[in-house]
């Protein structure tokens, strides 16, 4: 029995659903399964969207395989389907990494004292966990470009602030629950914000437009203010 369920939308769009709920073994299927899709070469597929536990696929209905794409979708995940479980990936689909320069605390990260506070620790050792790990991108989501980020060390997973800010500038790292994400521009917001990057996580202009990818990986690398500015005035 495979371990996901499709249920229709619209006549046009499909959900794929693998579980429930946050946990990053259900969405490490739910990437495989994407990749699986997109490397099947389905003529009626428009477009695949990735979240925690499900997979929102799109199609042509009218393209000569339209029709058929439900009954041919859950062939091909079956056919992925390997006896553990999981899902046959090859190996010219290894994820992206990539390093994200970030100034944490004082203006750049007012709640990282916070963060420190509540996980009991010095702010140098929040800083110092927080960088330690690779940060797997479990969806975009909630406004284009901002990354849902997975592998946050338990010790620093903190609740979303009771008073959510009307303005949180553009690149602040922050804290939600078990999560870490980055705003992509300036946006009201109740995170935990510990950090900034320079880099620029959506511009229209860019092809594609969002610097990170679902699937992707991130690394983040401290930076001091003076790196900070030298890095945001080299943005072209």
């Amino acid at each position: 029995m495979a371990e996901f369920s499709i249920e229709p939308l619209s006549e046009d769009s499909l959900l794929l659903r693998f579980g429930e709920g946050i946990d990053a073994r259900t969405n490490a299927r739910v990437h495989q399964a994407a990749r699986i899709l997109r490397a099947a070469g389905l003529a009626s597929l428009i477009d695949i969207a990735p979240a925690y536990a499900t997979l929102l696929v799109r199609f042509d209905r009218f393209a000569a395989d339209g029709e058929a794409l439900p009954a041919t979708v859950a062939r091909v995940l079956h056919t992925g389907l390997r006896r553990d479980g999981g899902y046959a990936v090859d190996s010219g689909s290894t994820p992206r990494t990539l390093e994200m320069p970030v100034c944490y605390g004082g203006d750049f990260g007012p709640d990282l004292a916070a963060v420190a506070a509540h996980a009991n620790l010095a702010m140098d050792e929040v800083v110092a966990r927080h960088t330690a790990v690779d940060y797997s991108v479990a969806m975009l989501g909630f406004a284009p470009g901002f990354p849902y980020l997975l592998g946050l060390d338990p010790a620093l997973q903190l609740p979303r602030r009771g008073s959510p800010r009307t303005r949180v500038p553009a690149g602040s790292v922050a804290i939600g629950g078990a999560q870490t994400g980055i705003y992509p521009r300036e946006l009201p917001g109740g995170w935990n914000l510990v950090g900034r990057t320079p880099s620029v996580l959506f511009d229209p202009l860019r092809d594609p437009p969002c610097l990170l990818a679902p699937g992707d990986r991130v690394r983040f690398r401290p930076i001091d203010a003076d790196a900070f500015a030298r890095l945001a005035g080299s943005r072209v």
